[in-house]
């Protein structure tokens, strides 16, 4: 009998069974495959942390913990975790993502400096904004590296204690007040607690135990471009994290140049599909729009494409987190519904699902992420 069985290793799986180790409970964690892997919503070399957050303010106190959490995952690990470049929230003065980042920082003493088209082109000589946009310039933004964050806190979880089965696929669940029992094709598996954290196999799982969440899967492709020009203005020195909002709640990002290629994405806008069926190849439908955006707004990096992937968004109906237990199964704990932006959150939603697997207080204020908000639904 564990104290906590963990189904889904990714960001927000591999942190929970971290802290769940880190705090000597006895933890297995399941993977249908052999994370970090490229799969699911866990890959990409790069990913985007900012703190001014234009989503929802309540986002900010988590994000504050996640810096924290992945700085001493980084002293412990001895791995490259973090690289801060400066972040630029670029739109109309009246666009969600400017009003909203301003927001954010207004209420919670963030520091940026808002800039001119003018003067982010000055500044920042790869972008190209249109005249009539502002930018929101967040100092504490930067990129994480999430397989080694992955890996990272799946060595330490190992190193404390924890049991990790991966290629290792739970086909039933079932459950009582007391425990909850796996089974799976490596055997069966019981616990006391159980957090599901297998992001878009989430309502799978939640099925085998008669509950579902409103959950969807939306594909998603990312791409990596050569220069065209001086490479030098795309490197993480002198280009930072950008997302631009080019049309009323239409955004895509971009990722300084670390030898690879700048990356460029799409956030949201793309199919929705099963994570069984969907189609893990890029063609011209997923390039083109990426690689016209970047001919506008940044066009010393819409070179050629170097790299394309494909990777799937979990997402709930507001495009919030869901953390908390499964209604009317106070074992069952169910975290990564992150809706596309919940990867910079890993390490502090880990920590907090292993707060509410072992009913401790919590730290930070959750209700935002409540899975009450969808009674009825």
């Amino acid at each position: 009998m564990y104290d906590v069985l963990v189904v889904g290793l990714g960001a927000m799986g591999s942190a929970a069974l971290y802290h769940l180790a880190a705090r000597g409970c006895r933890v297995v964690g399941v993977d249908a495959h052999d994370p970090p892997h490229a799969l699911g919503s866990t890959h990409g070399r790069s990913r985007i942390i900012r703190e001014a957050y234009y989503e929802h303010a309540s986002y900010v106190p988590l994000v504050r913990r996640a810096y924290a959490n992945w700085d001493a995952l980084e002293r412990a690990s001895g791995a490259k975790l973090f690289r801060r470049t400066g972040g630029l929230m670029i739109g109309a003065t009246d666009s969600a993502l400017v009003r909203g980042a301003l927001r954010s920082a207004t209420l919670h003493d963030i520091e940026v400096e808002t800039l001119s088209a003018v003067e982010i082109a000055g500044r920042y000589p790869a972008y190209a904004p249109a005249q009539d946009m502002i930018g929101v310039y967040e100092h504490s933004a930067g990129v994480l590296f999430p397989e080694a964050c992955v890996r990272s806190h799946l060595e330490l979880a190992k190193s404390r204690g924890a049991e990790v089965r991966t290629s290792t696929r739970v086909t039933g669940l079932s459950r009582s007040n007391e425990f909850v029992t796996a089974w799976t094709t490596d055997g069966s598996i019981s616990a006391r607690r159980l957090i599901v954290a297998a992001g878009p196999w989430a309502n799978a799982l939640l099925e085998m135990l008669g509950a579902r969440a409103p959950l969807v899967v939306e594909r998603q492709t990312m791409h990596w471009f050569d220069a065209i020009g001086d490479r030098s203005t795309l490197a993480p020195e002198h280009f930072p994290i950008a997302l631009i909002e080019h049309e009323e709640n239409r955004i895509f990002y971009t990722i300084p140049d670390f030898g690879d290629g700048v990356k460029a994405a799409i956030h949201y806008e793309g199919s929705f599909v099963s994570p069984e069926s969907v189609d893990r190849a890029a063609g011209p439908a997923d390039t083109e729009p990426v690689t016209a955006l970047l001919g506008r707004f940044v066009p010393t990096a819409a070179g050629a494409i170097r790299e394309s992937a494909v990777c799937l968004y979990t997402n709930a109906p507001d495009l919030d987190f869901i953390i908390d237990a499964v209604d009317g199964m106070p074992n069952v704990v169910l975290v990564s519904a992150c809706s596309g932006h919940g990867f910079k959150f890993a390490s502090a939603v880990g920590e907090v699902a292993a707060q509410l697997a072992l009913d401790e207080n919590l730290d930070i204020d959750i209700s935002h992420f409540r899975a009450n908000r969808f009674a009825g639904r």
